[in-house]
């Protein structure tokens, strides 16, 4: 056993031929892929023994149980956790308007041909007539005591208001205010220990935030939809007389109006007011009124019994193209100040006509209509900085506002 070693060849050395030189090289480096192999067979082995080896040093120590399955709760997938606690604040208002008027009760009383064949001596019959018309909106409990918030033109004129909660009770509700200039107008409830929702800050909106609409479109019931902020400090609509509204592509329809716009956190932002549609339904523009501007309108309301603004003393108009090029302003951005009261704050302030509004409380001034909606927002006694266009140079113009007078439309008791 321990002779040649050719003798392992045996009879199978004598079937194989000569080798060449080439198949020669060929053997020896197979017999070096041959011995690398062993050696990766030897560490194989080894590592293989160590395996096994600490599988058996682990023996004694019993194997821990298989961890519990875990019970945390997935990652959200929608805003159902944010829309849930908003909802029930969510109301749905029904106004029922009193429409009164006479009617002829002869067919041919009304037609003026008639009248005038017969002349004087036609003596007709006049009834007064009444017809309910239903209008149908949204609104927002803003505190557990029934105080709401919707829009004027929901309850305006209304003779009787009545409230359908979110778990579908039913009550009435009285028109504590309403300032038709905003659209905006609050109501109380008869229920109290209701859930309210809470009021946020609009001015920390961003375009592109995500924003969720929640109100009762066509009066099908409770709806919420999505979308985002599509534009900020939007006027010029033509709704209300101070604008300074939030633009959303989250679909608003017929019925949403007075209803809630929240951000992700749950706080409303906006109170749904109106769409630009060619169909009358929603074409991904709607309109919502900043929370900021809506808190001013409800706290002055419960305060006074109405809106109280402050009172500057001034008119304003726009800045047409051949102006701008007189005044030598580069645009026609800004509010020319057109005329003022000579005992009025501005006049008072410095300020002159002819001079352009610019900026106001360090933000640009765009257009007369924002001006008019910066300066609603302050009270009797605020001051606010303006910077002023005159002659050429920006100048700034500290102004405080007064009491309105009398006389001022502002203090006009409003419609209820």
């Amino acid at each position: 056993m321990n002779g040649n070693p050719d003798r392992w060849s045996g009879r199978t050395a004598e079937r194989v031929p000569r080798a060449s030189a080439a198949g020669k090289r060929g053997a020896r480096r197979a017999a070096r892929i041959s011995g690398w192999i062993a050696a990766g067979g030897f560490v194989g082995a080894a590592l293989t023994a160590l395996v096994m080896s600490g599988a058996a040093g682990s023996a004694a120590t019993p194997a821990p149980s298989p961890a519990a399955p875990s019970r945390a709760s997935p990652p959200p997938t929608g805003y159902a956790d944010v829309v849930r606690p908003v909802m029930p604040a969510v109301i749905n208002i029904s106004s029922v308007q009193v429409i009164r008027t006479l009617e002829h009760l002869s067919p041919f009383g009304a037609d003026p041909f008639f009248r005038r064949f017969f002349g004087g001596e036609f003596h007709d019959f006049v009834v007064p007539r009444e017809r309910r018309s239903l209008s149908l909106g949204s609104g927002v409990i803003v505190d557990s005591d029934g105080t709401a918030l919707t829009n004027y033109h929901v309850v305006a004129g209304a003779a009787e208001v009545r409230v359908t909660l979110a778990d579908g009770t039913e009550t009435s509700a009285r028109l504590v205010g309403a300032d038709d200039r905003t659209d905006l107008a609050v109501l109380r409830l008869a229920s109290e220990r209701l859930p309210a929702a809470p009021l946020g800050d609009s001015d920390a909106l961003e375009v592109g935030d995500v924003v969720l609409a929640i109100g009762n479109p066509f009066g099908i019931g409770q709806t919420v939809t999505m979308g985002i902020v599509s534009a900020i400090g939007r006027g010029n609509i033509g709704v209300a007389d101070y604008e300074d509204f939030i633009q959303t592509d989250a679909a608003i329809n017929p019925g949403n109006s007075g209803g809630a716009l929240i951000n992700t956190r749950g706080d409303v932002v906006g109170i749904s007011t109106a769409i630009l549609s060619r169909s009358g339904g929603y074409q991904g523009i709607g309109f919502a009124i900043p929370s900021n501007m809506a808190r001013d309108v409800l706290e002055s309301i419960l305060k006074h019994g109405r809106v109280v603004r402050g009172y500057a003393g001034l008119r304003v108009q726009r800045i047409l193209p051949d102006m701008a090029r007189a005044f030598g302003l580069p645009d026609t951005r800004g509010a020319l100040i057109s005329s003022l009261d000579p005992r009025g704050p501005a006049a008072r302030a410095g300020l002159r006509p002819g001079d352009v509004i610019a900026g106001a409380g360090g933000r640009a001034i765009e257009s007369v209509e924002e001006l008019r909606t910066r300066l609603s927002r302050l009270k009797p006694g605020d001051a606010i900085t303006l910077e002023v266009v005159r002659d050429g140079r920006r100048v700034q113009v500290d102004l405080v506002l007064d009491e309105p007078p009398a006389r001022d439309p502002d203090t006009r008791r409003r419609p209820r």
